[in-house]
């Protein structure tokens, strides 16, 4: 062998053993804000300190994460991505067509994501979201169907994946199709144990291999596709804090039959508010999220040397600005907003059903103030006042169509105040749909830094796979 060939070979060789020394991830979790921009995580950094009465902002858990990126979120198909095409990209690591989910833009060519690399190394698998386990984002890790509204065969291939544990709001078009089974029996078929609510996981976590938490079924049939918004919820209800923990305890104890694991979190809900351009709804959604990000950074301080958490959006949803031509932003009159415009429509209809012919202005009036702070801590002009009572005549004459967005629809009174509180807090939307504005990626632990600086979105999953060891 020649000194030169001599050389190459012992660097080679150097290299390789210095890699199989590298520390891998071998507990990995994966959050998605979906349409959580950069203005959106400004917004509520920017509420937070507004809260304590003062102009700044208060950082959230991950924006304090050491390796901070700008990612682009374009498809194969659109400078504007939909969730389905820029979730598989996060997924595996290809542009795919927009509602396409886990192919490619030939639209039957499969492709394999992080989780299923996982898998296959022998980790533990969770997929958790807000909304539908069968829903786009949560859909991009196992699925592969050439429409993202295929929720019966998405459930299907869910009931196929051999993952681990799977957690949100029910399996959505759960019916039978065709004849077969339901997606309910086809899951129990498979092995997975269902739950619903928190309770009953605790009770039954230890006895399952494979196991799917879903809401109490209360819930499910007021509304299937997503959990309460953190503005709406109460006690009883099932809270992405409490998804986040059944997974960690879950997968924790799976992974000691098996070889780490992999949890993704998808804040599901801060996209389906912004798609209302409810400036409130999408904030306590995403400080939310973040609290779900402090109880796994809370593990990741038990493993530093074995932990990778990584933070991102698939995209930004509204086109959100923080300021309307004036020098000026007000979130602090946020405060006063106690329900989301998704659930206010609903209790004026109840409202409504309830008075009857007593149904007045004033009864609405009252209503708004008790729920905005409209004539009390928010102070409206006579032209905004004069715009809700029209609306309000609008309601009871049924003179007006509802306002519909992608996930809701508002009465003229609704509508009127959602846009109320944006004229006194000064936010602005572009649209009820999404934006190819940047998103950034966060991320600390094992492999962390590779996400520093301007990267692509499908660049994210192959560096989870380098960093925990699955390519």
């Amino acid at each position: 062998m020649t000194p030169k060939r001599f050389l190459s070979t012992l660097c080679l060789t150097v290299l390789t053993l210095v890699a199989m020394a590298q520390p891998k991830a071998k507990y990995v979790f994966y959050f998605i804000g979906d349409g959580m921009g950069v203005n959106q995580v400004n917004a509520a950094e920017t509420f937070l300190a507004a809260r304590e009465g003062r102009i700044g902002m208060k950082p959230l858990c991950f924006t304090q994460f050491p390796y901070l990126g700008l990612v682009s979120t374009y498809s194969a198909s659109s400078g504007v991505t939909d969730s389905a095409a820029a979730g598989t990209a996060l997924a595996s690591g290809v542009k795919t067509k927009n509602a396409a989910v886990g192919v490619l833009p030939d639209l039957t060519t499969p492709v394999n994501s992080v989780a299923w690399h996982a898998q296959q190394h022998g980790a533990a698998v969770g997929i958790s979201t807000s909304v539908g386990v069968n829903h786009a984002t949560p859909a991009v890790f196992y699925a592969h169907v050439p429409e993202r509204h295929a929720y019966h065969e998405i459930g299907r291939q869910l009931t196929l994946s051999g993952f681990d544990f799977f957690a949100g709001s029910d399996i959505l078009k759960h019916q039978s199709e065709n004849g077969d089974k339901d997606l309910y029996q086809q899951a129990a078929d498979n092995g997975y144990k269902i739950v619903r609510g928190y309770d009953e996981f605790l009770q039954q976590a230890n006895r399952q291999k494979k196991l799917i938490l879903l809401q109490p079924l209360r819930d499910s049939k007021q509304n299937d596709y997503a959990i309460p918004y953190k503005l709406d919820r109460k006690p009883e209800n099932l809270s992405l804090e409490q998804i986040t923990q059944a997974g960690i305890r879950f997968l924790t104890e799976r992974q000691k039959e098996r070889n780490g694991f992999f949890l993704m979190i998808e804040g599901g809900m801060i996209d389906m508010a912004c798609h209302s351009n409810d400036g409130a709804g999408f904030i306590h959604e995403l400080i939310d999220m973040d609290s779900c990000v402090q109880i796994a950074y809370e593990f990741y301080k038990r493993k530093p040397d074995s932990t990778l958490i990584v933070v991102t959006a698939d995209h930004e949803t509204g086109g959100l600005s923080l300021g309307r031509g004036k020098y000026a932003l007000h979130l602090e009159k946020l405060l006063h907003q106690k329900t989301t415009f998704f659930a206010y429509p609903r209790h004026l209809a109840a409202l409504r059903r309830e008075k009857g012919s007593a149904f007045s202005w004033e009864v609405v009036r009252q209503d708004l103030k008790e729920n905005f702070g409209f004539w009390d801590g928010l102070e409206l002009t006579e032209a905004q006042t004069e715009r809700l009572h029209k609306a309000y005549e609008q309601l009871v004459d049924n003179s007006s169509e509802n306002k519909k967005s992608l996930y809701n629809s508002v009465d003229p009174v609704s509508y009127t105040a959602s846009q109320i509180m944006d004229e006194h807090s000064l936010i602005g939307w572009q649209s009820n749909g999404h934006s190819n504005g940047f998103v950034g990626v966060y991320a600390i632990g094992v492999g962390a830094e590779q996400f520093a600086g301007q990267i692509d979105n499908t660049e994210i999953p192959l560096k989870i796979m380098r960093a925990a060891g699955w390519e």
